[in-house]
């Protein structure tokens, strides 16, 4: 079938969920209700192997909603509804996916409510994530010790409900050890105020009726009543057996019972943590990292006791397979110069030892004391596969160390080939000294089974991340899954370990009554009665209620790759870029300044983000699939008569909620390098709109933007009376009410021809240049046009013509052709592949003359990096198109001694950011050169990029945008001191500011005049 049908999802909620949801709309829940169905199948995966689909998501505004939502739901007639809280969606084991109601507390309740830096405590709401609670806390001097690899999207309510900890837990510990009171809502609406009291006021409060008092005499009789039990069947792990930590509920020595110890790690099967008090932990006021460089993995991992011994704060190792993907990544342009590899060897492994704290007196003695060492080991004949060390000492390059370190496991979804590295037996915990022989006979089960993966983890905790690289919509490989996971359980009990050292048990917890043992294994399940008898919270997680016949969930549940496999091969390897979703949630970062994902930044809705995006359009070539429709293949376009047919139709149809995901996205670019897996959404964007608008009429405005290099082009050429037609009252509301579009910008007067010429520069075709002598080639550098800066800012154009000429080159404008972007974003592919056919003619010949081709607006220049590699099915050749700042550092510039009082700030496209990061300090080194002071101030995106911010229906979230990050840029450096790259964040600033700002190289040519 080639033409796009309707498409049904599985959209109909059970009467009783039906009911309990009515019932909630009308009990004053102030949150939001979502039943749609793309805004339940974004809650439906996590970062782990495992899909399912809720019945609704709940998004409450605050605690007082939780109350109506578990008062509401403790009532007899809606007992058999079942919740699961989620935060970050972080989780790699699927403790926040439920088929029942998901709660999700990130979108609102994420307050850093009160910071008492006297006491050393913080007061948050459990939606609030981890790097944004250090940011708050940083200036008191202040952090919250506990850390992992997700810090930037991780909540507190979801390290609290897995007891997450991470680097640095021998000093640090997990995140229960800094519990000081937590705020529980249970299933009858009560708040649950817990923290440590005296074994007295424990046994009073039990002496109740209600159920707080039900859920301390069991806790009293568990963990008091079998203490020695407890104790004897507890492995002395610093990675400890959570959920429920029976063994820290009580102190015997103290005579202290703690509840909130019982809810730390019970991943929502208790009740919804709204609110914790915790204690935080000074800033380290000095670091040193020394990484260690070995010649194997094997050779990192035995040498762990080693470093151990030198009282460092944490061990963290990486092995060769996470080395080898970072080296690909374009994290590694930022961290090469601190891994250098060792002249003559091979670095496969490496082991980051960091020293903290307080005095510099002591760290310097316990960093010189371990190089001693290290560098007795090295020139030893046997140098147990140490082959060199480097040392940081500096705060930003530890952190690009670490920032690399943090990336490794959306990295590993990056490795080449179908199967893919995935998480479901990978933080085991061992003692740190059995951590070698362990992972030895892991990898020996792996090998046996003809696995590839990869390893990193915390050496110093015994903990590594291991992921078997499988291909879970293969049946085969999902069994394969089973045999690992029963074998690993095996292991690492045989080794005195835990199968679940920091990441909790979700569809693992099958295996918990082997590692607790029936004993305490039914002392777990009466708690569960105590607090869920029904069990309605995160049913089947943990442990199942006692005298019930309810099951433990299994690792055998259904998985992404069941729905995956339903998918053609060949449609699967057509949209990679958003099947590669690995769910790591890398494009959920919570910090404003950082380019991926602008829309999900200013929304916070999930589906406006490259994982919601890539997760609906997996859905939608499934559903579009049954229906036997190949989206491979170019649509077939429905007549005019049956689009208006549609138009006036309400439909159900899935291909809606698709869309309106894809128009809340920019086409910034940034996911396509800043994502780990390269999820690239404006690529299977454009494809998506090819097939939705064979379906549908397309709006007027696409074909306005479509054609915007056409009538541009001409409208530019007589630019007084261009902008008297668009720019008066009334053409003005007429784009605004009938198209669409607002604030369109003013056409340069006089044009860019006009101007050029008045210049004495040159305008030549192709022909015309490579028909020049050799030695005027090669001072010749070509001007590639670009509709924006053409049209719209030909100042611009004419002063990077001027700073050619300067530098003793001759300028060439290039008749314009246009690049075809605007097509791109909007889905006109066979326009596109037409355009970019048209203009790799007129540029190749010069490109591969090697003649230098420079791109004024350098979002649009990259277009030849990224979108020409695709175009006419890849079979263009490549057009070397470099950057303005690429072309100038290919200059000599000569070094100005006397420094200038001039001071600026740099503000990159988010583009550049993605494809060109190296940009910032290119600009830096070249301002420096001349004198001047360049400050590269990290800031989001600005919320034009290109149409997007013209649009009435997105001015809201542009302006959004700009005000997270942008404003305060401006102001801080005033409309002459802030440079930036991009014609539309220039177009941005001027719109909100009313001014005009700068790009870079303005500057440089007023320097040199």
């Amino acid at each position: 079938m080639t033409a796009l049908p309707k498409v049904s999802a599985e959209s109909a909620l059970p009467e009783n969920y039906q009911s309990f949801l009515k019932s909630l709309k009308g009990s004053g829940f102030s949150g939001e209700i979502d039943v749609s169905y793309s805004g339940r199948l974004i809650a439906a995966t996590d970062n782990s192997v495992y899909q399912q689909l809720p019945q609704a998501v709940l998004y409450p505004q605050k605690q007082s909603d939780l109350v109506l939502v578990m008062k509401l739901a403790g009532q007899d007639e809606f007992s058999d509804i079942q919740f699961s809280p989620r935060g970050g969606g972080t989780g790699t084991n699927g403790q926040s996916l439920t088929s029942g109601i998901v709660v999700d507390m990130s979108r609102h309740m994420n307050k850093v409510l009160e910071v008492n830096a006297e006491e050393g405590w913080v007061r948050v709401q459990s939606g609030v994530v981890k790097d944004q609670l250090n940011d708050a806390l940083r200036p008191h001097g202040y952090f919250f010790s506990p850390d992992l690899s997700t810090s930037n999207r991780a909540t507190l309510g979801g390290m609290i409900n897995t007891d997450a900890s991470g680097q640095g837990s021998l000093v640090y510990g997990k995140t229960s050890d800094h519990i000081l009171e937590l705020k529980t809502v249970l299933l009858d609406g009560k708040v649950l105020d817990s923290g440590p009291v005296s074994l007295e006021q424990a046994e009073t409060i039990a002496q109740g009726s209600d159920r707080v008092a039900k859920i301390y005499r069991q806790v009293i009789d568990t963990c008091v009543g079998e203490e020695h039990l407890i104790a004897d069947k507890f492995p002395p792990l610093n990675r400890f057996l959570t959920g429920y930590d029976l063994k820290h509920a009580y102190d015997p020595q103290e005579q202290v019972v703690d509840v909130s110890r019982i809810i730390a790690g019970s991943e929502g099967t208790l009740g919804f943590v709204s609110e914790a008090r915790l204690n935080i932990t000074p800033i380290p006021k000095h670091r040193v990292l020394v990484n260690v460089k070995y010649s194997n993995f094997q050779a990192a991992l035995e040498n762990a006791p080693f470093l151990v011994k030198a009282n460092a704060t944490s061990v963290e190792t990486v092995d060769s397979k996470v080395l080898n993907l970072a080296r690909e990544d374009i994290i590694w342009k930022s961290v090469s110069h601190l891994l250098e590899d060792v002249e003559g060897k091979r670095m496969d492994g490496i082991n980051m030892v960091e020293f903290t704290g307080l005095d510099q007196d002591d760290i310097d003695t316990k960093v010189n004391t371990l190089c001693q060492r290290l560098d007795k080991l090295i020139k030893s004949k046997d140098n147990q596969g140490v082959i060199g060390y480097q040392i940081c000492d500096d705060l930003p390059s530890i952190q690009l160390i670490y920032a690399m370190r943090k990336k490794s496991v959306g990295l590993l979804g990056a490795t080449k080939g179908r199967r893919k590295p995935v998480a479901f037996a990978e933080d085991t915990a061992v003692p740190p000294e059995k951590l070698a022989p362990f992972i030895n006979e892991f990898r020996a089960l792996l090998d046996s089974k003809g696995l590839d993966y990869g390893m990193f983890g915390h050496a110093d905790a015994g903990v590594l991340h291991v992921r078997p690289a499988l291909d879970l919509t293969e049946p085969a490989d999902e069994s394969l899954l089973r045999e690992v996971s029963d074998e690993v359980a095996v292991l690492t009990q045989k080794y005195g370990g835990l199968m679940w050292g920091e990441h909790g048990k979700g569809y693992r917890s099958e295996y918990a009554p082997k590692f607790f043992g029936d004993e305490l294994y039914k002392e777990l399940q009466k708690i569960k009665a105590s607090f869920d008898a029904n069990n309605q919270l995160n049913p089947g997680k943990i442990c199942t209620p006692i005298s019930t016949e309810a099951q433990l969930v299994s690792v055998d549940a259904i998985k992404r790759g069941y729905y995956d496999r339903q998918i053609p091969v060949a449609t699967r390897e057509s949209y990679q870029n958003a099947m590669d979703c690995n769910g790591n949630g890398l494009c959920f970062n919570y910090d404003t300044a950082s380019a991926m994902c602008p829309s999900y930044k200013v929304t916070r809705d999930r589906r406006y983000s490259p994982k919601g995006r890539a997760g609906l359009v997996r859905e939608w070539l499934r559903l579009t699939q049954k229906e036997g429709y190949d989206a491979t293949q170019a649509p077939e376009q429905s007549g005019f008569f049956e689009k208006l047919s549609r138009k006036f139709k309400l439909s159900d149809d899935f291909s809606h909620e698709v869309k309106d995901s894809m128009d809340k996205c920019l086409a910034c670019k940034a996911c396509t390098n800043q994502c780990p897996v390269k999820v690239d959404v404006p690529t299977f964007r454009a494809r998506f709109y090819e097939h939705y608008y064979s379906r549908y009429f397309r709006p007027l405005k696409d074909y306005l933007v479509k054609n915007v290099e056409k009538t541009g082009r001409l409208a530019s050429r007589f630019p007084t009376a261009s902008n008297m037609l668009i720019n008066n009252p009334a053409s003005r509301w007429a784009l605004k009410h009938i198209v669409g579009y607002v604030d369109t910008p003013s056409f340069s007067t006089p044009d860019l021809l006009t101007g050029w010429s008045q210049n004495g520069f040159d305008i030549l075709d192709t022909g015309d240049i490579l028909a020049l002598s050799e030695t005027e080639i090669s001072k010749t550098v070509v001007i590639v046009q670009d509709p924006f800066t053409s049209f719209y800012e030909a100042e611009f154009v004419l002063a990077l013509g001027h700073l050619v000429s300067k530098l003793g080159y001759r300028p060439v404008l290039l008749p314009f052709a246009g690049h075809g972007k605007a097509q791109h974003v909007k889905g006109f592919l066979k326009d596109f592949d037409e355009t970019a056919r048209k203009v790799t003619e007129q540029l190749q010949p010069l490109s591969e003359a090697g003649i230098p081709l420079i791109g004024p607006d350098s979002s649009t220049a990259l277009i030849f990096r990224d979108e020409y590699r695709k175009a006419c099915n890849g079979e263009l050749p490549s057009v070397n198109v470099s950057t303005v700042i690429e072309w100038l550092m290919s200059v000599d510039f000569e070094t100005q001694d006397q420094k200038r009082s001039s001071h600026y700030g740099l503000l990159l496209h988010c583009t550049e950011q993605s494809f060109v990061p190296e940009s910032a300090k290119q600009w830096q080194t070249l301002f420096a050169k001349l004198g001047l002071t360049l400050d590269i101030v990290n800031v989001g995106c600005c919320g034009m990029a290109g149409t997007f911010g013209h649009e009435v229906k997105n001015l809201d979230d542009s302006m959004g945008l700009y005000h997270m990050g942008w404003h305060d840029a401006v102001q801080r450096y005033g409309s002459s001191g802030v440079l930036v790259t991009g014609f539309s964040c220039r177009s941005q600033v001027k719109r909100v500011e009313k001014k005009r700002v700068k790009h870079p190289l303005e500057v440089i040519l007023q320097s040199l005049v």
